[in-house]
């Protein structure tokens, strides 16, 4: 059955999250023509948050912190992997994680105040790894840019990954950062096709501004990774080397890949988008991410769910290796400072009596 299409959203359709009992459901009286629908429109919440740095201690992960200002991610991109943590809110990981947020406007104070401890160690805090931190709301919110000023005043390290290009607006805070080697920046880059990009993710920037958006961090001393990632094997795979050549010639000096990921309820928000969208490619791609996950859509295993295994994942990464040799992109770099970490004076201090 044809889904009806939702006007700038990455799926169509609001299942309920695994831990509702009932499904929403949209239903009208058979009076709405379709092409006299509005898009659906974004409703932002707000959240005291009460704790903001967030611990994990995954061996996939080359960080063990993080933050995020913002639940849910207006950007809509359908194989979004941090979809299914909507369902813990009791929304759906569907329409409702992309029109229904939750900012954190108190993120900032939190995170002065969990950095304030004595009992912190510091190392590197990495932002957007969830959600992303320059997806459009924080264009008037600006929870993002308050982060960044507490971590600049702690001279705190701090790896950034996104597709937003209002990250350029930070320019002045991260270049500052930079040059203390406080910050990197990882932007996402999937496919050069533009119709594919506002297809597959509908509200985030388009290729070619994305980047743009590598041109001008890297052009004020803000060192860049490009992320081809998630790659979709039988979609955007033949990519590969068009991507990291591009990111190279935007001034990126890392690169990075992650196989398209399907964990829970985003496999089957995936598949309806493939039958409405690229019908003709969606049981090759589906075919190859089971051959690379065990007959299965999804191996959550550690060490193999970013990649999978066998041998067209196997493949993708001797492409991958080639190719960053080619081009003279590292894969591995050092870590950023933190012998610089220092606490300011806070008003109340008994320092601040002399």
């Amino acid at each position: 059955m044809s889904r009806p299409h939702v006007r700038a959203r990455g799926v169509a359709t609001n299942a309920a999250g695994r831990f509702e009992q009932f499904e929403t459901v949209t239903c009208t009286d058979g009076w709405e023509l379709e092409e006299d629908l509005l898009p659906l429109r974004t409703e932002v919440r707000t959240e005291v948050a009460r704790s903001l740095i967030t611990y994990n201690r995954s061996p996939d992960l080359p960080f063990d912190r993080s933050i995020n200002p913002y639940r849910g991610c207006e950007h809509g991109c359908v194989y979004c992997f941090a979809r299914p943590s909507h369902a813990y809110l009791g929304l759906s990981p569907g329409l409702d994680f992309e029109t229904r947020l939750i900012a954190r406007p108190n993120a900032a104070a939190v995170l002065r105040k969990e950095l304030s401890s004595p009992r912190y160690k510091v190392a590197t805090i990495a932002l957007g790894t969830n959600t992303d931190p320059y997806q459009p709301i924080e264009r008037d919110l600006r929870i993002t840019r308050e982060c960044l000023s507490v971590l600049r005043d702690f001279r705190h390290p701090i790896g950034i990954v996104t597709k937003g290009a209002l990250i350029e607006r930070d320019l002045d805070i991260l270049a500052e950062m930079a040059q203390d080697g406080l910050v990197r920046v990882g932007i996402s880059l999937t496919t050069l096709d533009a119709d594919l990009s506002r297809r597959m993710e509908p509200r985030a920037p388009s290729p070619n501004r994305r980047l743009a958006a590598i041109h001008r961090l890297t052009g004020a001393g803000v060192p860049v990774r490009v992320m081809t990632s998630p790659l979709v094997p039988g979609l955007t795979d033949h990519e590969l080397e068009a991507l990291l050549e591009a990111g190279r010639d935007a001034g990126a000096d890392a690169a990075s890949w992650i196989m398209l990921r399907l964990p829970r309820e985003v496999t089957t928000l995936w598949q309806e988008w493939l039958h409405d969208h690229e019908p003709a490619r969606a049981e090759k791609v589906m075919s190859k991410l089971r051959e690379m996950h065990g007959g299965r859509d999804y191996d959550p295993r550690w060490g193999h769910r970013m990649r999978g295994e066998g041998e067209y994942a196997g493949l993708i990464a001797k492409r991958f290796a080639l190719a960053v040799k080619r081009l003279g992109l590292a894969t591995y770099m050092p870590p950023l400072r933190s012998d610089l970490f220092a606490r300011p004076a806070q008003p109340g201090d008994q320092l601040a009596l002399f």
